[in-house]
């Protein structure tokens, strides 16, 4: 019996801008592109192709932990989706040994019109599970999803977070033989977050097999022993996961700018309203990105209001090179904006204490009601790259 859990092996994707998407495409659909390939015949053949993926293989044994880490548009999320055999790939197979439980986006997983009871019922057939079975984890997974008042309601009237709760609670605990985790769990709370984070460490302590795509570098180098770089399509490097951590934010930091416009950057996976967007960003003090030690920290965030909000606030977290979280600042909850409206905003950090190194940023904005309630509208990751200098 092998041990071998997942195997690639020139794995390819490609993608014709223009043509009709997977998710639409039938048996006929398959059958008949295939034909005008074999003939040599491509209705699309005029269009632009595009390769998601190109050429990846690796192994990923059983038990053990494996990340994924590149920047938003890298192929990170197609490549799971190929393991996962959410999408076919153009060129190469994938071996996969084992009950796979997957959570890839929102939106994935459910039937829309069935409620959360009906739901976890389904997931736990697909896997090959019986009722009896599925039943002696049914309140395992309700709790832990905090959605007990709402389980009869269908899940399309749940919102992205109760429905993302759902969605990892299931995969999490009908205990597939493979888990597969994209960045999708960043749409709950901090607090859910980190409790996604603790049941997925203990899947992966408990022999099962842990496949997980992130930028949190941290939550990489702690949950996974071994990582992917993915950049372009195409594997970069593969190796311990704290030395592949490194090499992704030495690659990743932009040292050629001080101001980082950020509107329009891709925000991954993360399902965020929005209602303050996040445009730019400024290390203010330190334009040169040079920080002396023992300096402060002053921020310049720009916004603009698709809505009129009229509590919100900012939350930047510091990392050190390599992916450790150093602190956070929270700015007060006092800010408001009118729909359509841009304004700048200033937060300090007088006394920050930081050691000698390179640090980057996540930036978010939340929005809510007390501490509890709080949303991000909008996050944006890797971005404030600065070196503090050691004292002289």
């Amino acid at each position: 019996m092998t041990d071998i859990a997942v195997k690639a092996e020139g794995l390819g994707k490609r993608y014709v801008i223009g043509e009709r998407g997977d998710a639409y495409a039938n048996l006929r659909d398959s059958l008949s592109t295939r034909l005008r390939l074999s003939r040599g015949r491509n209705r699309n053949s005029t269009r632009e192709e595009f390769w998601a993926l190109r050429d990846i293989s690796f192994e990923v044994r059983q038990g053990e932990a494996l990340g994924v880490i590149g920047r938003n548009g890298a192929g990170k999320s197609t490549l799971l989706k190929l393991i996962s055999r959410i999408t076919e790939p153009t060129t190469g197979r994938a071996e996969i040994h084992g009950r796979v439980g997957s959570l890839l986006e929102v939106g994935t997983g459910f039937h829309p019109e069935l409620t959360g009871r009906e739901n976890i019922f389904l997931n736990g057939a697909i896997l090959g599970m019986v009722r009896r079975e599925i039943e002696a984890r049914f309140d395992e997974i309700t709790a832990f999803a905090e959605i007990e008042k709402f389980l009869d309601t269908p899940v399309k009237r749940y919102s992205s977070g109760m429905y993302v709760r759902l969605a990892f609670s299931v995969a999490a605990h009908l205990q597939p033989e493979i888990l597969i985790v994209d960045e999708v769990l960043a749409v709950g709370d901090v607090a859910f977050q980190q409790k996604c984070l603790g049941k997925m460490s203990e899947v992966a302590h408990s022999g099962r097999t842990v496949i997980f795509v992130s930028h949190n570098v941290n939550a990489v180098r702690q949950l996974t022993t071994r990582s992917l770089l993915i950049d372009d399509g195409r594997l970069v490097a593969s190796g311990p996961s704290a030395e592949i951590a490194n090499l992704y934010l030495n690659s990743a930091m932009d040292w050629s700018t001080s101001v980082y416009q950020v509107e329009h950057l891709p925000r991954g996976n993360r399902e965020l309203s929005g209602a303050v967007r996040l445009v730019s960003l400024e290390l203010e003090s330190h334009p040169a990105k040079l920080v002396p030690a023992n300096a402060g920290l002053d921020l310049r965030l720009t916004v603009r209001g698709s809505e009129t909000v009229g509590r919100f606030r900012f939350r930047v977290t510091l990392y050190w090179m390599g992916g450790h979280e150093v602190g956070t600042l929270v700015g007060p909850e006092s800010h408001s904006i009118q729909a359509g409206e841009l304004a700048t905003f200033r937060l300090t950090m007088s006394d920050p204490r930081l050691a000698p190194g390179r640090y980057h940023c996540a930036v978010s904005v939340e929005r809510g009601d007390g501490y509890l309630h709080r949303t991000d509208v909008d996050a944006v990751s890797d971005v404030l790259h600065f070196e503090v200098l050691a004292s002289e």
